[in-house]
């Protein structure tokens, strides 16, 4: 009975390796899939600007094309980098919130792949959360964002559920502890004209408000 015992628990430890930072970057740095922590959910990251990266990404996840991926970048200038132009508005408002749980839809530059982009643009925050924050330094640019499930099913909380919906279809698992959010990030578009809530989470539209009317946060 122990030797059945420790066989299986290495046997565990063999189908779930731990990973390092190193690691995701190297995986994203392939073209492969990784699963990472964020500030309010398990994330799936891989390289945007790699086409068979984002292909696999779609079939991991189920995902119907016209649904545009979000983005993590390391800091707000690698943020904006993305942009065609950068309103003031989402410069506010990434001064107020950044890094924090609230995406803003800028207008897009030329060359973006269109699974990256929407009728407004491309959705992109910093995420105070330090290992994604630095995966996106280690790639150079911003990775993808989008929830760790598939299509249609919660995010995961922890990388238990994580793995359960992925398998081998994702490269490397970086551990980040049970996540308790109870909401996604708040999205918000900004053009030179207007704004827009998209999706609210997080933060809220009151708060978005205040500071686009000059008023400070409490």
């Amino acid at each position: 009975m122990p030797r059945s015992s420790s066989s299986s628990h290495k046997s565990r430890n063999a189908a779930a390796p731990v990973f390092r930072l190193a690691d995701g970057i190297a995986a994203l740095q392939a073209g492969e899939l990784i699963v990472y922590p964020t500030e309010t959910f398990y994330a799936v990251g891989a390289d945007p600007f790699s086409p068979a990266a984002l292909e696999r990404l779609f079939l991991a996840k189920a995902r119907e094309a016209g649904h545009p991926i979000g983005l993590i970048a390391a800091d707000t200038s690698m943020a904006f980098s993305l942009a065609r132009e950068v309103p003031i508005d989402a410069r506010r408002l990434a001064d107020a919130f950044w890094p924090g749980p609230l995406t803003i839809v800028i207008p897009a530059r030329d060359g973006l792949a269109p699974e990256l982009t929407g009728a407004d643009g491309v959705a992109v925050r910093v995420s105070p959360n330090p290992l994604a924050r630095a995966l996106a330094s280690g790639l150079g640019h911003p990775i993808t964002a989008t929830s760790a499930n598939l299509s249609g099913h919660s995010p995961a909380q922890s990388l238990a559920e994580a793995r359960a919906a992925f398998d081998a279809k994702v490269k490397v698992y970086l551990e980040g502890g049970n996540l308790g959010a109870v909401a996604p990030s708040t999205l918000v578009a900004v053009n030179k004209n207007e704004w827009k809530i998209i999706r609210l989470g997080a933060i809220s539209e009151d708060q978005i408000a205040a500071v686009l009317a000059g008023e400070q946060l409490k």
